[in-house]
């Protein structure tokens, strides 16, 4: 009796393991859904064209503004805003997103906290080795979120680039 009865739930509870573990299909596409909109605010049109003065005066190509990759940057500065944290969580989430909906072939990431302008952020990314190596990579297009904490107004950057 115990034998017909495993062999009854076997079969049953490896389906029901499957089932649970399967990813919504669904999800998964609106995870790689292209975002064209994306509404720049002047603050961050600024720190975009502060970027490529950069650049350009060291001799690098200027790159373009994508709003899917601004987008993204802003999910990453509300994810840091909600979780009251500065890092880079997620992103390999972010550049996987980037590299299957754009075609990226490598994708860098300078994140900044509480600088009251642009320039600030800027500076601080140019006198950090890391930061500043993302800012003279070889990259072909980039991404802008300035996004201000409503609770405290302390502001998130967050720059990601592409190489496509």
């Amino acid at each position: 009796m115990k034998t017909n009865l495993l062999r009854l739930f076997v079969p049953f509870i490896l389906v029901l393991t499957l089932v649970s573990c399967s990813k919504d299909s669904q999800d998964e596409a609106e995870n790689l859904e292209l975002i064209t909109n994306y509404d720049y605010s002047t603050e961050e049109f600024d720190l975009a064209n502060r970027i490529n003065d950069y650049r350009e005066s060291v001799g690098k190509n200027r790159l373009e503004l994508i709003n899917h990759i601004s987008y993204k940057s802003l999910e990453h500065n509300e994810y840091m805003i909600e979780n009251n944290v500065v890092n880079h969580d997620y992103f390999d989430s972010r550049a996987n997103n980037i590299m299957q909906v754009l075609g990226a072939v490598r994708v860098g990431e300078n994140i900044a906290y509480n600088f009251s302008t642009p320039n600030s952020a800027l500076n601080a990314w140019l006198n950090s080795p890391g930061h500043k190596d993302n800012l003279d990579g070889d990259y072909t297009h980039f991404g802008i979120s300035i996004t201000i904490n409503p609770t405290n107004g302390k502001r998130y950057y967050t720059n990601i680039f592409m190489k496509k």
